[in-house]
């Protein structure tokens, strides 16, 4: 199969695509640039922006020229698509930020040596937009009464809050930069999420009346889990391509985490791994389905954050919950260790009211004075001042509902003493729920 829009379909990638025979035809030439706008408004991506990021991943790696666009002047605007209320206006100063961080993540997921894909900020022409010329030269193609039918408008025109005038003009500027990158760069394909339909849409419409030349659009779907739940939500908020944000040990816990149901839908939109081995997981129950599992929460921690934190987050998985090896029959093109001896490394993680200096693998690791274990610490105090809870109250909590756990032994009573008694290969393990660990080790007094 080497049709690309096969393999998007096949992968789940496309939901819908204007001018399908055209867009085919298209697509068969040898210089196709297509390209996905990315607005900062937040200092990183989260996983909700991985399906557009590996689409246009997949377009890199089938020959096509990709143009990652972020939004440095969309961004000062806002995309009311999707959203109910209002975004946060961010000013100039928190945009620059954020775009530092994006550009390094989309860096990862698309390689831009050699002329092979191209970055641009919008802002490089959107600032420099005069007002009167832009309303004669632009706004003039655009009908109100088509555009609060679209979807993006529709949502917040029904919504208490309404649609602002500054929200309004975003579909505007989202086709002139279509325009934008069609006369530059010859790109006559943006891909987005479903959210971005009318956008999309009025880009090509744009693009068919001044320049009368077809451009074609291909949107992806929103991805929910099984359960219903939006994808990349997790109790403790959105989970970060960033991995000040979230770990990449936590980053790689997420999709550990997956439900059965998903595994072989995420292993076709998160990883490279061919679909002929992906099909095979779908007849998998039990331990091999968490096998696979372990084999795509690798793969996609290793496309994120790269091979060294996919492996840290590996060993530490491993020690925590001890070894699982993978079977070579299961997702055999996969990287991941399938016969492992684990690793040691010490970095420096931050830390509420501890010094933590270490970790083994991935585990975040803190050292704590011998005469303080010697003389004893309430497990709730200790549960706090690792970052396990909240607060101390917080951590009672955490014990009353039998969610902690002492080297594998369940935390009977919130004032239980730990001492250096507790000390299990001159460490001690510390759980939180399923999935959250941290080690105590003892540092000399000398």
């Amino acid at each position: 199969m080497n049709n690309i829009i096969d393999i998007l379909y096949e992968r789940g990638f496309i939901e819908n695509t204007t001018h399908d025979k055209e867009l085919s035809r298209y697509l068969e030439n040898d210089n196709v640039t297509c390209y996905i706008g990315f607005d900062p408004t937040a200092s990183s991506l989260h996983v909700g922006s991985l399906v557009p990021l590996m689409s246009l991943a997949y377009m890199q790696k089938h020959g096509y020229r990709p143009i990652a666009l972020i939004g440095g002047g969309t961004g000062l605007v806002g995309d009311p698509s999707g959203k109910t209320e209002t975004r946060q206006l961010l000013n100039s100063e928190i945009i620059e930020e954020n775009i530092c961080g994006i550009k390094e993540q989309i860096s990862r997921f698309i390689d831009f040596s050699e002329g092979k894909a191209i970055l641009l900020n919008n802002a490089d022409w959107l600032s420099r937009l005069e007002y009167i010329p832009f309303l004669r030269d632009i706004g003039r193609h655009f009908s109100v009464n088509r555009m609060i039918k679209a979807e993006s408008y529709k949502m917040r025109l029904e919504a208490e809050e309404g649609l602002n005038f500054i929200e309004f003009n975003y579909m505007l500027l989202q086709a002139y930069d279509f325009l934008k990158l069609f006369d530059k760069y010859g790109c006559r394909l943006q891909l987005g999420g479903s959210d971005q339909w009318g956008n999309i849409v009025a880009g090509i419409d744009l693009i068919r009346r001044m320049r009368h030349e077809t451009a074609f659009g291909i949107i992806s779907p929103l991805i929910t889990t099984s359960s219903g739940e939006k994808m990349g939500k997790t109790a403790k908020g959105a989970v970060w391509l960033d991995s000040k944000r979230t770990s990449s040990y936590e980053y790689y816990q997420y999709w550990i985490n997956t439900d059965d149901r998903d595994v072989a839908r995420f292993l076709a939109l998160f990883t490279f791994l061919p679909m002929v081995e992906i099909k095979k997981i779908e007849k998998l129950s039990g331990a091999d389905l968490n096998s696979a599992k372990t084999a795509l929460a690798f793969e996609a921690t290793r496309i994120a954050h790269g091979d060294k934190e996919a492996l840290e987050a590996y060993h530490s998985a491993q020690t925590g919950f001890g070894p699982r090896p993978v079977p070579k029959e299961i997702l055999p093109s996969s990287s991941i260790p399938r016969n492992d001896i684990f690793g040691n490394m010490n970095v420096v993680l931050p830390s509420i009211g501890a010094e933590i200096i270490g970790r083994v693998d991935s585990t975040p690791c803190t050292y704590i004075n011998e005469d303080q274990l010697k003389a004893g610490i309430p497990a709730f105090m200790l549960y706090h001042m690792v970052g396990l809870a909240n607060s101390g109250s917080a951590a009672r909590r955490l014990i009353a509902q039998g969610g902690a756990y002492l080297n594998g032994n369940r935390i009977e009573s919130f004032d239980y003493l730990i001492t250096d008694s507790d000390l299990d290969n001159m460490e001690i393990l510390l759980r939180a729920g399923k999935k959250r660990f941290h080690k105590l080790k003892v540092k000399n007094n000398d």
